[in-house]
């Protein structure tokens, strides 16, 4: 049985940029531009990342399921696409995050009922997905984020919490 109900999943991804905001927006640039090593994300990367999703992917890929289903597959999505603007000030990327993410939803919101959801795409690599799949794995990659966020920013202070490391099992997680 699903667990996956269309209107707690769009509540949930509504929710996401306020609670980046609260965590980011005013956090001192040492926070916000710390990463794991080369080709990993910083805080401030991550939110760089969610808006070139917003732009280019979640919503778009609904709309080709919609309007053309299985016979139009979907672009590669380009995971490192948001470093022409990463290094934006966070107040603006934030605004960014949120202004598309109200935008994509609110279509979202108008074009998708319960009927469409079982509606099939064509992933590049994974192959045929349906709607619902999108949205679930849509919600899921914002948790995945935040998670890493929250993990970055701990290991910032992993030497520093000294004994307690053994601890804190954020400074466990594995990228």
């Amino acid at each position: 049985m699903s667990n996956f109900k269309q209107d707690e999943a769009t509540a949930f991804l509504a929710r996401t940029p306020h609670a980046l905001r609260c965590l980011l927006d005013g956090a001192a640039d040492g926070w916000l531009d710390c990463n794991e090593g080369p080709e990993t994300f910083s805080p401030r990367e991550v939110i760089a990342h969610l808006i070139h999703g917003e732009r280019t992917d979640w919503l778009e890929r609904a709309r080709i399921i919609l309007e053309h289903g299985p016979e139009r597959p979907f672009e590669p999505f380009d995971r490192f696409g948001h470093r022409a603007y990463a290094d934006r000030p966070i107040h603006e990327l934030l605004d960014e995050l949120e202004e598309l993410r109200h935008r994509n939803l609110t279509e979202l919101r108008a074009r998708v009922g319960e009927s469409d959801l079982d509606r099939i795409g064509v992933h590049p690599a994974l192959g045929p997905v349906t709607l619902r799949q999108l949205v679930a794995a849509w919600v899921v990659h914002d948790l995945t984020h935040i998670a890493q966020i929250a993990r970055v920013m701990a290991r910032r202070y992993a030497e520093d919490v000294g004994p307690w490391q053994q601890y804190m099992g954020v400074l466990q997680w594995r990228r």
